[in-house]
């Protein structure tokens, strides 16, 4: 089945270079940014956080510490999605008022309470644990963001070469609250798509009946 959706599936891909003259309108950025917002996450906590850089001289002082890589620089609106480390924590209070906008009552939220700190009692016993669980959170917003894109013919390429601690350090992040997940850099490609290459259906799935 050929839909706009497929073709978007089609179109994207990690795009190395982009051209430094083409610019992201804001509407369309903020379009690509909704996607992320509205995508799930696990309780509904929402653990994440989009940093959108624009100002080139802070391009400049992180390509370095994400391998050099072009894609840092040439890029219209650099993404970095960071995953939150106390806003999931039940002591902060985030939580509660995360499950509070559902229509429950005050005994229902504190069963929701208890159920999410039973059930994640070891995810939140360290800040290294909870960067783990909302980390693999954060790539469902960055997946949805870049079909988004593409839908509308944005170039991206997620890039996880990066040194973390530098970068976190460069952007002047409070890391017992916020940790660097993932950076994407979106744009406009300036060389020709290269050939999509993709195992074939019949190797990655399996129908089991």
């Amino acid at each position: 089945m050929i839909n706009d959706f497929t073709k978007a599936m089609d179109f994207r891909h990690a795009c190395k270079v982009f051209d430094t003259e083409k610019m992201i309108s804001d509407e369309q950025m903020h379009y690509i940014l909704e996607a992320g917002r509205k995508s799930p996450s696990s309780f509904g906590m929402e653990g994440w956080k989009f940093l959108v850089i624009t100002n080139e001289a802070l391009k400049s002082k992180l390509r370095p510490h994400c391998w050099n890589q072009v894609q840092i620089t040439s890029c219209s609106h650099l993404v970095i999605i960071l995953t939150a480390i106390e806003n999931v924590k039940p002591s902060s209070g985030v939580p509660q008022k995360r499950f509070a906008r559902r229509p429950l009552t005050e005994e229902q939220i504190a069963s929701y309470i208890d159920l999410y700190t039973k059930h994640l009692h070891q995810t939140l016993s360290t800040d290294e644990n909870i960067y783990h669980w909302t980390s693999k959170q954060t790539y469902i917003a960055l997946a949805n963001m870049m079909t988004a894109a593409a839908y509308i013919g944005v170039d991206s390429c997620p890039i996880e070469g990066f040194e973390k601690e530098k970068v976190e350090e460069t952007l002047a992040l409070d890391t017992t609250k916020w940790q660097v997940s993932v950076i994407v850099p979106f744009g406009y490609r300036l060389n020709a798509q290269s050939t999509q290459l993709r195992l074939p259906f019949e190797e990655v799935v399996e129908f089991i009946v």
